[in-house]
C-alpha cells in the first residue's frame, strides 16, 4: 500500500466550524474527542441551530421525544442542548452557536461571523465540511448548508482572518496554519480514532431527534463507516481529511 499521511501530530488550538448541531460529531467526531484527550483546546462554531432538520412535522403546539410530532419552534433550542450533551461527551470546551435557520444561510453574513470566532479563538488547525464534495454516488448530494458553511469557512480562514483590512472591527488578524475537510472525495490524511471511536457514537446517541431509536444497528453503521476509512490508511478505525495547509 502506498504512503499515507496519519496525523498524530496533536494541534494547540483547534475550530471545529460545521453547519448543523450534529455535524460536528458525525464528521469528525473521533478526531475532535482524540486531540481534546491529548491536550488540544478544542471549541465548535455551529452555523444553523438546525430548527428545519426533521421529516416528522405534525401538530405544532407539541413537541414529543417520543412520537413523531415536532414543533418547529422547539426544535431548534433542542438541537443546541443535543450539542451541548455531545460536546460534553467528547471533551469540546466550547460550541458558539451562531443561529442562523436551516436552508438560509447567506455565504457574505456568514463568512464576517466566522472571522470573528477564528479571531477570537486563534486556532492552529480549522476543520470543516469540503464544499467541493458534492454528489456522492448516484443516490446523494451534498446539502447546501454543508457546502455554503464550507466555502465561508475557507474565505474567513484565508484571506480574511488573516488580513488587518479585511472586518477590521472582528479583532486582531489571525492566521490559521491548517484546515482539514471532513466529506471529502480527495482524502489526504487519516486520524485514527480506535481509542475514541465509542465517545464518538455516545455522543452521536445525544442527537436523538436526528438519530431516533439509536440501537445497535446506529452502532454498527458508525463503526463501519470509521472501519471503511481505516482500511485506507491501514488502521482499525478512522476519520480522513483533505489538507490545506496555509503555513508551511
Amino acid at each position: 500500500m502506498a504512503e499515507v499521511n496519519i496525523l498524530d501530530t496533536v494541534p494547540q488550538r483547534v475550530l471545529a466550524i460545521y453547519a448543523h448541531p450534529d455535524d460536528p460529531f458525525v464528521a469528525s467526531g473521533g478526531t475532535l474527542a482524540r486531540w481534546a484527550r491529548e491536550g488540544a483546546d478544542v471549541q465548535a462554531v455551529v452555523c444553523t441551530n438546525g430548527d428545519k432538520g426533521t421529516s416528522a412535522v405534525g401538530d405544532p403546539s407539541s413537541l414529543s421525544d417520543e412520537g413523531s410530532r415536532v414543533d418547529v419552534g422547539a426544535l431548534g433550542p433542542k438541537r443546541v442542548k443535543e450539542a451541548l450533551r455531545a460536546g460534553e461527551v467528547l471533551g469540546i470546551g466550547e460550541q458558539h452557536f451562531l443561529g442562523f435557520s436551516d436552508g438560509e444561510l447567506d455565504e457574505a453574513t456568514l463568512r464576517a461571523e466566522i472571522v470573528v470566532w477564528v479571531r477570537r479563538v486563534m486556532p492552529d488547525v480549522v476543520v470543516s465540511h469540503d464544499p467541493t464534495a458534492v454528489f456522492f454516488g448516484r443516490d446523494y448530494f451534498n446539502h447546501r448548508d454543508h457546502r455554503v458553511v464550507g466555502w465561508a469557512a475557507l474565505d474567513a480562514v484565508s484571506p480574511a482572518a488573516a488580513l488587518p483590512l479585511y472586518f477590521p472591527k472582528a479583532g486582531s488578524p489571525w492566521q490559521v496554519r491548517t484546515v482539514y475537510l471532513s466529506g471529502t472525495m480527495e482524502p489526504d490524511a487519516w486520524v485514527d480514532i480506535s481509542t475514541t471511536l465509542a465517545a464518538k457514537v455516545e455522543a452521536l446517541s445525544c442527537h436523538a431527534s436526528q438519530f431516533q431509536d439509536a440501537g445497535e444497528w446506529f452502532r454498527s453503521a458508525v463503526h463501519e463507516r470509521a472501519e471503511e476509512a481505516g482500511r485506507q490508511a491501514g488502521l482499525v478505525a478512522a476519520e480522513s481529511f483533505r489538507t490545506l495547509r496555509l503555513i508551511a
